[in-house]
């Protein structure tokens, strides 16, 4: 088994520990060592598992695979062959699916033929990418996002819990979908949508 670092101290983090310990359950996959912080921090545990301190720490585990939770700070530097993915045993995923390095998917996610998932893409549970959908890399989607067919989700988009997004449509670049929204057309980049149909609430920084 490869040893595997998850990158983050928050709840996520202490979600993903599980995750791991379910994966090896069906079938022995990881030999988890514990947390890293993106910050100093006082703590020494994350939900009982170690924090081994901060970035400079992995330099203790040259050979160990990462996985960053989604509140880790994306300024700090990853080699992207270090990342890998954890997948719950309990996703549906099509063969003809691509998903990059990095990401995250909880229980329950369903991705569909022919999509395609980018690098550091974190799921919540319950999530729907479905037929031809492309996700760009550093995408959240919070618990019960659904995306119908050949819709294409830029880099660094914020997709909040049971939002919709209507097939065919683009949403751009660090755009956040509030909770709950209904996305009927494009959205461009850099704004704040919410509401059904969702409607721009103002730009995003």
């Amino acid at each position: 088994m490869r040893d595997l670092i998850i990158l983050g101290i928050g709840v996520h983090a202490a979600e993903m520990a599980d995750l791991v310990a379910r994966i090896n359950r069906v079938e022995p996959t990881w030999n988890f060592r514990g947390h890293i912080s993106a910050k100093p921090t006082d703590k020494t545990e994350c939900w009982g598992n170690p924090i081994l301190g901060e970035v400079g720490a992995l330099d203790r585990f040259p050979d160990a695979g990462l996985v960053p939770d989604n509140d880790f700070l994306k300024s700090v530097p990853v080699a992207l062959d270090r990342l890998v993915s954890l997948i719950d045993p309990s996703c549906v995923i099509h063969p003809s699916a691509r998903i990059g390095r990095g990401c995250v998917l909880f229980p329950g996610c369903f991705v569909g033929l022919n999509a395609e998932i980018g690098d550091r893409v974190f799921m919540l549970s319950g999530c729907v990418v479905n037929h031809d959908d492309k996700i760009g890399d550093r995408v959240v989607m919070a618990s019960s996002v659904t995306l119908a067919g050949a819709v294409q989700v830029e880099p660094d988009v914020y997709l909040g819990q049971s939002c919709t997004v209507r097939q065919y449509l683009k949403v751009g670049t660090r755009s956040l979908i509030g909770m709950g929204a209904v996305v009927v057309k494009d959205v461009p980049p850099h704004v704040v949508m919410a509401g059904n149909p969702a409607r721009k609430l103002r730009d995003k920084p």
